[in-house]
């Protein structure tokens, strides 16, 4: 009986748990519908229409799919934005891990401005994108208020078409991404090195290990959980990023620097062009996907994350 007894109450406890979790989940199942699920089943459904920006009548179709896929210069922007992408991340991630090692680094000899050191770097997370591609319009610009080809005009006498070279604009854009989103990439470095046990170090410093071998072997080893993270969650962002381009190139000179973003912006918003705007958005979107599942396989499906 005793047994029994324990045996109903157990199952009852587990009934009330459950039940818990459901009123729990439920709230919060019911925002990321309204404001995450719908939208995007939204945007999968007006990219087989023909609806425009403001109008009500559509028809479904495919034309904007063989659209998109048949230009030309699609493909030229696909080429544009992963180039903008590839650049940024492996700059970002390196400076991140970097500036993180460095800072922590500073902070266990006790040296005087890691404090500073590192919230110098995070200003520049908290500016808005828009400000910042201005900020760097008035570093790069050509023109007599130009910061840096005014110095540059000292030294070699000639200043530089950073923005107006289409051979040069790209990667005007990937320094002022870099700028912007190393902070990020930093803060998450510097928390994951802060959670790396200390006597791992202490046991290599007894084997004799120098302080290049100790952030081989053991710091990015163990950061490659945050690395994992930090990788995709950077792509996601970067993929997204068009305020900034918009303000410093505007997408040129030419088309030079327009990314997916900044098109699916000017379709939408400039052309009204809401079906093509949501077929690029849902490429974008299989894009992101496509990646965040290769970077799984390349280091969750080898141990990578889970061994560590």
């Amino acid at each position: 009986m005793a047994l029994e007894s324990k045996g109903h109450l157990y199952m009852g406890v587990k009934i009330l748990k459950k039940r818990n979790f459901y009123i729990y989940i439920t709230p919060l199942f019911l925002i990321l519908s309204v404001f995450y699920l719908i939208p995007i089943l939204d945007v999968f459904k007006y990219s087989f229409t023909d609806i425009r920006l403001g109008e009500n009548q559509y028809s479904f179709t495919f034309s904007s799919y063989f659209s998109v896929f048949s230009d030309l210069n699609f493909w030229i922007m696909l080429k544009t934005t992963l180039l903008f992408v590839f650049l940024s991340i492996i700059i970002q991630i390196f400076l991140g891990i970097l500036i993180a090692a460095l800072i922590d680094e500073g902070e266990k000899r006790n040296l005087k401005g890691t404090l500073i050191l590192r919230t110098v770097v995070l200003i520049a997370w908290v500016i808005p994108g828009v400000i910042i591609g201005i900020i760097w319009k008035l570093f790069l610009t050509e023109a007599n208020y130009g910061i840096f080809n005014y110095y540059l005009m000292l030294i070699f006498g000639h200043s530089f078409p950073f923005l107006s070279s289409q051979k040069l604009a790209i990667y005007s854009i990937i320094v002022a991404n870099v700028w912007r989103g190393t902070a990020f990439s930093m803060i998450m470095q510097y928390g994951g090195i802060k959670q790396i046990p200390y006597e791992l170090y202490e046991a290599a410093g007894i084997d004799g290990a120098s302080g290049i071998k100790k952030f081989f072997y053991i710091t990015l080893p163990q950061l490659k959980p945050m690395i994992f993270i930090n990788t995709v969650l950077v792509t996601i962002y970067t993929f997204n990023t068009f305020d900034m381009i918009m303000t410093l190139t505007g997408g040129g000179p030419g088309r030079s620097t327009e990314v997916i973003s900044l098109n699916i912006y000017d379709t939408i918003f400039g052309k009204l062009n809401l079906s093509r705007g949501s077929v690029l958005a849902v490429i974008l979107f299989f894009i992101n996907l496509i990646i965040s599942i290769f970077y799984y396989k390349m280091v969750i499906s080898k141990g990578g994350v889970e061994n560590d």
